[in-house]
Formats: structure tokens, C-alpha cells, sequence
């Protein structure tokens, strides 16, 4: 999930003059913010914007009668400690849910599980001190990364939401990830049609997170 600085910069301009155009009136009219925070799958990374899954996430929730603006607040790149550190530009005031979707290049750099785990419990706190729904989604750990590091790394997700009782969306790319139809040829990344699943699966679970908040 690469990361260069031109790029980062450019997305966080981009994050901070799109939120800066929605008025406070506008957002509330178009129903509850949802913001993801995540690293390049958030972003659409390789994808056109229109195929990001945060634009995905909104026609799959409007799809189901639940009207929602969905923000798209990753950054390629981006471990759970460098969410952490943005975690307040870049989740906004006015936000109702936000997906946590960080912790696939924790993953690929091999950080120690509970470097990830404490990173991920700040922010779910951080959130729920600022009275924002939280949906932890995970992301699975291969058997080719070790067992042991696969049992540690897997368990972050259970054990954080079961601890804040938070929704757990267990494995964001369940269903993609060893679909070659689905993802680009780097096999880390979904695709147009990816993305489209993964928002079509996560779309039930993000719609029962609002409701909980109303």
C-alpha cells in the first residue's frame, strides 16, 4: 500500500478542501457524515475517484434507502500510527460513523501486533470520546506470515471491539483478496468491481451503525 510524499500532501489538500466546501447545513441535509479512515484502499488507490470505495460505500447505502455523505479519509500508505496521528484533522466535526479501516501495512511491515493493537485503542477511545460511532473493520492475517503472528495480528479486531462495543466488520476484503477478478494485478489492491464488493458487504453493517446512533 505505497505511499510518496507528493502524493499524501496532495490527498490530505484534497481531503481538507472538500470538507471545507460542504457547509455545515449542506452535510445536514444530505443525511449522517460517515467518514472512512483508512490507508489505500480507502483512497482508491489505482482506481479512478469515481470507484473509491468511500463513493461506492454511499450508492450502496442510498441503494438501501439509507441516505448518508461518506468522506474519504485515506491516505495510501498510512499505518494505524499514522492514522492516529492525523485522526482529528482528519476526521471532521459532524461525523456520526467512522469506519476504521487501518492496519493492512502494519501487516505488511511485519509491526509488532501490539504497536497496532495500542494504536487502534487510542483511536476507537479518541472517537468515542467525541461521541462518534465506531465500525472496526479488520483485515486478515495470510498463514504465510507466521502462525503466531497471524493468531496475534488476527485477534486485534475481536478483542478491540468486544473491549469498546464497537461494530466489527471482521475482514474488509473478505470475499476479494484471493479473487484475481476482483483485485489489481499487485494482488494487495480490489479493483473497480473489488471495491464495488467490499461496499455492497460493508453497506449493511455501516447502515446498522447509523441506525444505532439515531
Amino acid at each position: 500500500m505505497p505511499r510518496t510524499p507528493s502524493l499524501q500532501l496532495s490527498r490530505r489538500a484534497l481531503i481538507a478542501g472538500t470538507l471545507a466546501a460542504l457547509p455545515a447545513h449542506a452535510l445536514a441535509a444530505a443525511g449522517p457524515v460517515v467518514t472512512i479512515l483508512g490507508d489505500s484502499i480507502t483512497a482508491g488507490y489505482g482506481l479512478p475517484a469515481r470507484s473509491a470505495l468511500p463513493v461506492r460505500l454511499a450508492e450502496e447505502l442510498r441503494r438501501m434507502g439509507v441516505q448518508a455523505v461518506v468522506r474519504n479519509a485515506g491516505v495510501s500508505g498510512d499505518t494505524s500510527g499514522a492514522g492516529l496521528a492525523r485522526l482529528d484533522f482528519s476526521v471532521q466535526p459532524g461525523t456520526a460513523v467512522c469506519v476504521v479501516a487501518l492496519g493492512g501495512n502494519d501487516l505488511l511491515r511485519g509491526l509488532d501486533p501490539k504497536l497496532t493493537r495500542a494504536n487502534l485503542d487510542r483511536i476507537i477511545r479518541r472517537l468515542k470520546q467525541r461521541r462518534i460511532g465506531v465500525v472496526l473493520a479488520g483485515i486478515g492475517a495470510p498463514p504465510q506470515v507466521g502462525r503466531s503472528y497471524a493468531r496475534d495480528f488476527n485477534a486485534i479486531f475481536t478483542s478491540l471491539a468486544r473491549e469498546h462495543g464497537v461494530v466489527l466488520y471482521p475482514d474488509l476484503l473478505a470475499g476479494v483478496v484471493r479473487n484475481p477478478a476482483l483485485m489489481q494485478g499487485d494482488g494487495i489492491h480490489p479493483n473497480a468491481r473489488g471495491a464495488q464488493v467490499i461496499a455492497r458487504r460493508l453497506a449493511p453493517v455501516v447502515a446498522k451503525a447509523l441506525k444505532g446512533r439515531g
